[in-house]
């Protein structure tokens, strides 16, 4: 991990690199980008992909790890040419690294982890970007338009002359044949498309055309990243994927082109066929669902039964509406009910543990209802009062999961969730100690590491330290006189309380 000076000079190097590039990178990227992000790139593949025949999906091995630095800096080289700053971001590279206190260098790569990386690699990766785009997809882009089906153009050249004629049912029926083929011929050899879009090292082509120029595209973007950029492809995640059969997976999400002949728009015409699908992985809604079940039902948390029911339920609200916020281009976001259902029951039976009573009384003492912008909602709600200051509230639900991939992402978060690691600002503005509630000579007890919380041989343990231990932090606010006891382990819970307040 850098020193806070190391990080201070990374990003004065980042903004430097950023102002000088970031216009000159191209929009298939969307990758650790200002204004740029996962659902940036979606959109770009919803919009790209329509009537897509080949998905190509993209994954370089060890991407960050294997970056060439004499590659890396002969770009650098061409656009600048102040040696210091070559020579300064060349020592950053070559620096080395501790592990287990023992000297390590590295011979190619980038740190990870550290604010400069990002947009090091995007350096490197926008000569792929630029291949793709200059030689690529001109190569494999002709023609205007798909030249018309000639079975579809006969069905309703003779519904049209039966219609003349007076027999309609003959009409009717010729039309819905036609209906059942495509009306542009799918296997026109003088209609080629080709589109690219990548997010840091994965990246997602979409061909209009046959399956063995896809695995021909596939092998010359290897060749390139091998003779250019001293780069692999990943093979077993390197896929050639049928757009309508198949589906590829880019970004957690499935993606892949729909095709239904009974949906029709209102002018009668065919209005899903060839449209690009986004879909949520079953294998997502299974991964989110384990966390809060044991043996196929949900459970209670022991590690958030020490907080209070305000931090409970804004933590499970957050991670709640973050998965679903994730996946609000998913046409099948309704999926995500069953996630809601088992996390609404963790979130119940955490707190009947906590107050050691049943689910149903939690169930009537927090149940309400509240409207929204997208409807009205039953949720579990939380009223923390607060003297002369407006109550604080947070709810669990009250989330659509109607689809709607248009919506912006909400990006205000819940605030006062006292259970993770970067808290600890707010819990010092509370000015009021997590063990004995004392608002006096506010002070942060600090640790080494989590281990030391579960020291052997030492039974049982004082309850400041199974706190701690329970939500999985380093830090406690407490007061003075607490934070002496716990320093000369003179603290014992209870009997502090009595004696001292």
């Amino acid at each position: 991990m850098p020193s806070w000076s190391d990080k201070l000079l990374q990003e004065v190097i980042r903004s430097i690199l950023e102002a000088y590039y970031e216009p000159q990178f191209r929009d298939c990227s969307h990758g650790f980008r200002p204004q740029r992000g996962c659902h940036t790139a979606l959109l770009r593949v919803a919009q790209k992909g329509r009537g897509t025949k080949w998905f190509i999906e993209g994954d370089l091995r060890a991407c960050f790890d294997k970056i060439d630095h004499s590659i890396l800096l002969n770009i650098l080289r061409e656009q600048f040419h102040d040696n210091r700053f070559i020579l300064l971001i060349e020592r950053l590279l070559k620096a080395g690294y501790l592990e287990d206190w023992k000297y390590n260098q590295t011979y190619s790569g980038v740190p990870q982890g550290s604010i400069v990386s990002p947009i090091l690699a995007n350096l490197v990766l926008d000569r792929l970007d630029k291949y793709i785009e200059e030689e690529l997809i001109p190569q494999y882009t002709q023609g205007k338009r798909r030249r018309a089906n000639p079975p579809y153009v006969r069905l309703t050249f003779a519904a049209s002359e039966a219609r003349k004629s007076g027999d309609l049912s003959s009409a009717r029926q010729l039309s819905q044949q036609a209906q059942r083929i495509p009306s542009r011929d799918p296997n026109d050899p003088n209609f080629r498309r080709l589109w690219y879009t990548r997010y840091a090292d994965d990246f997602l082509l979409g061909l209009v055309g046959s399956k063995s120029e896809a695995v021909e595209i596939k092998q010359k973007i290897a060749d390139f990243l091998r003779d250019q950029l001293h780069l692999e492809l990943n093979q077993d995640k390197t896929l050639v994927t049928h757009a309508r059969n198949q589906k590829a997976n880019f970004l957690g999400y499935e993606i892949h082109i729909l095709h239904a002949d009974d949906r029709h728009d209102h002018r009668g015409q065919r209005c899903i066929n060839g449209s690009v699908g986004l879909r949520v992985p079953r294998n997502v809604r299974q991964s989110h669902c384990a966390k809060y079940m044991r043996c196929g039902k949900p459970i209670h948390l022991t590690s958030r039964v020490n907080n209070d029911a305000y931090s409970i339920v804004a933590q499970y609200q957050a991670e709640y509406q973050g998965v679903v916020q994730y996946y609000r281009m998913a046409y099948n976001l309704h999926t995500l009910n069953g996630l809601k259902w088992v996390m609404q029951l963790s979130l119940v039976k955490t707190l009947a543990k906590k107050f050691k009573t049943t689910c149903r009384r939690i169930y009537h003492r927090y149940k309400t209802t509240i409207s929204t912008s997208e409807g009205t909602f039953k949720v579990l709600q939380v009223v923390r009062p607060r003297e002369s200051k407006t109550p604080l509230i947070t709810h669990f639900g009250g989330v659509s999961l109607k689809w709607n991939k248009w919506v912006a992402i909400d990006d205000e978060q819940q605030s006062h969730i006292w259970n993770g690691r970067s808290e600890v600002v707010q819990r010092l503005l509370a000015q009021k100690c997590e063990l004995c509630g004392s608002q006096e000579n506010i002070e942060v007890h600090h640790i080494r590491k989590l281990a030391d919380l579960e020291p052997k041989g030492r039974k049982p343990r004082p309850e400041w330290m199974k706190k701690m231990s329970a939500r999985r932090r380093k830090t406690l606010v407490v007061c003075r006189n607490c934070h002496h006891k716990i320093q000369y382990g003179r603290y014992d819970g209870q009997a502090l309380k009595r004696k001292d307040y």
